[in-house]
């Protein structure tokens, strides 16, 4: 597998992100970033990032929940952010993201109790670690995302942007989250979410994570998410839905949710006003402040 390496100096003097970067070796010679921020001790909030984005997208977000005294763990997706990059399409699986997020916060990191925050992919890859690992994880905030079997058709605005994905060239990425806000996002942020990628060589991931979404039952990932959604039918522990009310991608997925996952009865449910499908950023210290009192109303 050949790796690409963003050059460091193209994450200098972002807008508002002051995190020092921290990095886990873990296999297939990738090395994950991921910012480490709030006390060493404090109830761990694990923050998973989608497609195309990396964590920069919660940086309004972190200042919030590590006031509140909790300790944030940020990790980029290989082939995003300062995470290494698969250079070759076929190589990105959602298989091998689960792996990798794996080792990274648990054979890396070993965390427990974690308060999992996850939106378009982090949920794809997150919901499958709590799937996988429920006794790693005291409660859920789920926030724009789904966890597809390829049972149900694909919504129209996922297919839209799945074959936009597809022929638009060069890929921007910093554009396709500015789309995906309900705000208007200034250059210098947009400029920010290009910083990962020096060159369409590093866009890989990029391109291949839409066609990794699982839309027919016979796809590669379908029957692993089936098991999944087996054990979040008996997953107790406290999840919320805090989707927001302008996603066209991940709309009704928040109901999915109460349906099936018994942790979700009883929660105080919010739909955030005002938020695209990057609520992080239409709306992040609010989302942030759902996560500081669910956390509150919950711990033991």
């Amino acid at each position: 597998m050949e790796l690409l390496r963003t050059p460091d100096d193209r994450f200098v003097g972002l807008p508002g992100f002051p995190f020092a970067p921290h990095y886990a070796d873990v296999g297939d010679r990738i090395r994950v970033h991921y910012l480490d921020e709030g006390p060493a001790d404090g109830p761990v909030v694990a923050l998973l990032h989608g497609e195309p984005s990396w964590c920069f997208l919660y940086r309004h977000m972190i200042p919030v929940l590590t006031a509140a005294g909790l300790r944030c763990i940020a990790p980029d997706l290989p082939g995003f952010g300062r995470s290494d990059k698969p250079s070759r399409r076929e190589d990105y699986t959602y298989a091998r993201h689960v792996g990798w997020m794996r080792a990274t916060l648990f054979d890396a990191l070993d965390l427990r109790d974690v308060t999992l925050v996850c939106q378009d992919w982090g949920g794809l890859i997150g919901l499958r670690l709590v799937a996988e690992h429920p006794d790693r994880f005291a409660r859920v905030v789920a926030a724009n995302t789904f966890l597809p079997m390829g049972d149900a058709p694909a919504s129209e605005g996922f297919l839209r942007w799945r074959e936009f994905s597809q022929r638009v060239d060069p890929f921007p990425v910093g554009f396709i989250v500015n789309t995906g806000c309900t705000t208007d996002l200034p250059p210098a942020v947009m400029a920010a979410y290009d910083a990962p990628f020096p060159d369409e060589s590093y866009k890989a991931g990029a391109r291949q994570f839409p066609m990794l979404v699982p839309i027919t039952p016979d796809d590669p990932a379908a029957a692993d998410n089936r098991r999944a959604w087996e054990a979040l039918r008996r997953f107790t522990r406290p999840f919320l839905c805090a989707f927001s009310d302008q996603d066209p991608v991940t709309r009704g997925g928040d109901a999915v949710f109460q349906a099936e996952i018994p942790g979700t009865r009883g929660q105080p449910h919010v739909t955030i006003a005002g938020g695209g499908h990057f609520l992080q950023e239409d709306r992040g210290p609010e989302l942030a402040r759902v996560v500081v009192e669910l956390v509150r109303a919950t711990s033991r």
